[in-house]
């Protein structure tokens, strides 16, 4: 598995988490605890979003990695 396709994994796996947390926090009653997993979904994402921005260096530099 190249180094591109681990990135790319990793893009889908927090995805799935942001989401998760994101259905957690619209669902939850308690103010504090929707607060909680308001907050750990914006660090999900800001995460998410540095990877796809790794992701576009890694097509850009690695021209062996645009395939994955």
């Amino acid at each position: 598995m190249t180094v591109g396709s681990k990135v790319k994994q990793t893009l889908v796996t927090l995805k799935g988490a942001g989401s998760t947390l994101r259905l957690y926090s619209l669902q939850e009653q308690d103010k504090k605890a929707r607060d909680v997993y308001g907050e750990a979904f914006e660090a999900v994402e800001n995460v998410v979003q540095d990877l796809n921005r790794r992701i576009k260096f890694l097509k850009q530099e690695e021209p062996q990695y645009k395939g994955n």
